[in-house]
């Protein structure tokens, strides 16, 4: 196997002033650059914003944990589910093509249909939560500014960040990891030593196995949403990048990349009022607040800019489902990403007044629907191909090798749902057993634990293609 040449730059240096060509379709080897080790701070960086702290924030609002419960539910939270994001990171380098493109390796070239759409849902209303946490930064520090211009203005910048495409992103996270950082130190610096939160914030509350296990929900979800967008940043890297420096520059960089804003959200949880984080970080801050959202204000943009990119790059994979010969551009992909932008922000002029409570539930929906993927996709990885795949099938119209429908992954899928239902604890549905352990969620194990092993020996036996399909063009 001839050794694809590496770029002399890093990404977010080589490619600033071009709008990015490639779309869903496998890298060339010769335009493979980067190292592993710049995973980091793009995920590091992506996920320096308010959004992360309005995250945080819902341990001690609507989870009513106290600060120590919180925090702790907060690390066990993240530290377990970015080992799920992480493992996808591998899947980048060897392939070179979008995350929802692999899936059809799994689901087949029709029957991964629905889990990219389910995906696209999944990046209009991300996309939508990162321009309403932006719009009521900017709408607290200059009240002059109304929130629906903020809002458009924010998505302004993501989209135009996202029309350029993975080189720009790369960088921009990568100098978020240094402004966005420094907001974050901000924050801490002025409620411990210039102004001191009341000791009346840190002993509110008290811990509940509901509350403390839905918490720890959501910060495994907060990781496993990544999942779909690990391998649409780490494809350009050459396939010899290494999966172990892949995958704990990918952990490491998202996992301090949340945890750091998310205690600090649950820490000002207690000042939180009708649901507002930004406005209470406003105040506490006091003199810095200005400084402080100012800092973030460009980490909101890129989460923006993150989400409009992968979604444009679901749409099309799922447009290229059903017309197998459409061979889609830069210019169509600049066009489907506007589509992206008018929609979320729709959403948010429509969603911000109730804000907080729609995106738990948002959260929680998505977090039934994403489980029973990620398990199919990684035991699919690992355990059954050991990450050999025959690209060129994943781009034909009757799914190649894969063919249309894999009805093993598609029944797992419907089952992985099916048998979280009896652990589901929300406002809006409670199952039996989540009742009889006192309303605590314990769905996402669940699901996690069933699929894996189910899908492993239902796929084990079945004939597999061992191809790594690696053209230059």
């Amino acid at each position: 196997m001839t050794r694809p040449a590496k770029a002399q730059l890093p990404p977010g240096q080589n490619q600033l002033t071009r709008v990015e060509k490639h779309t869903i379709y496998q890298i060339p080897l010769d335009q493979r650059h980067g190292q592993a080790r710049h995973l980091f701070t793009l995920w590091f960086g992506a996920n320096m914003n308010v959004l992360t702290v309005v995250t945080g924030a819902l341990a001690t609002t609507v989870f009513r944990q106290s600060f120590l419960s919180g925090v702790t539910a907060i690390l066990i939270g993240n530290l377990v589910g970015t080992v799920f994001m992480a493992l996808h990171a591998a899947q980048g380098p060897r392939l070179g093509v979008p995350q929802m493109v692999q899936s059809r390796g799994q689901f087949g070239a029709k029957g991964a249909a629905f889990v990219v759409a389910l995906v696209i849902f999944m990046y209009a209303g991300y996309a939508a939560t990162a321009l309403v946490t932006g719009s009521q930064s900017l709408h607290a520090i200059l009240p002059g500014i109304d929130e629906r211009a903020g809002l458009l203005a924010i998505g302004l910048v993501s989209l135009g960040a996202a029309i350029y495409g993975h080189d720009l992103i790369h960088f921009c996270t990568r100098m978020m990891t240094y402004v966005s950082g420094s907001a974050v130190l901000l924050c801490y610096v002025w409620v411990i030593f210039i102004h001191p939160l009341p000791a009346t914030f840190v002993t509110q509350g008290s811990f509940s196995s509901v509350g403390f296990f839905s918490m720890v929900s959501m910060g495994a979800l907060w990781q496993l949403a990544y999942a779909p967008y690990v391998s649409d940043y780490s494809r350009y890297l050459p396939p010899d990048s290494g999966p172990r420096q892949a995958f704990w520059s990918c952990y490491w960089g998202t996992t301090l990349g949340a945890v750091l804003p998310m205690i600090f959200g649950a820490l000002i949880g207690p000042a939180v009022v009708d649901g507002d984080v930004v406005a209470a970080l406003s105040r506490l801050t006091g003199g810095a607040s200005t400084a402080i959202v100012l800092l973030f204000a460009p980490g909101v943009a890129i989460a923006g800019a993150i989400c409009f990119y992968g979604g444009s790059l679901a749409i099309i994979t799922l447009a290229q489902t059903f017309f197998a010969n459409w061979r889609a551009t830069a210019r169509a992909r600049a066009v489907i990403t506007t589509g992206m932008f008018l929609t979320a922000l729709l959403i948010g002029l429509e969603g911000a007044s109730n804000f907080l409570t729609l995106y738990s539930q948002f959260n929680e929906l998505l977090l039934y629907l994403l489980i029973p993927w990620t398990a199919v996709n990684l035991v699919d990885y690992y355990l059954v191909r050991f990450g050999n795949y025959d690209v060129p099938s994943f781009f034909a119209f009757d799914g190649g090798v894969y063919g249309k429908y894999n009805i093993p992954a598609l029944v797992c899928y419907a089952l992985g749902i099916v048998v979280q239902i009896p652990f589901i604890a929300t406002d809006l549905y409670t199952g039996p057993i989540a009742r009889a352990v006192g309303g605590v969620d314990l769905s996402w194990i669940v699901g996690l634990l069933f699929v894996s092993p189910v899908y492993y020996l239902a796929a084990r036996d079945r004939p597999t293609t061992v191809i790594v399909a690696e053209r230059t063009g």
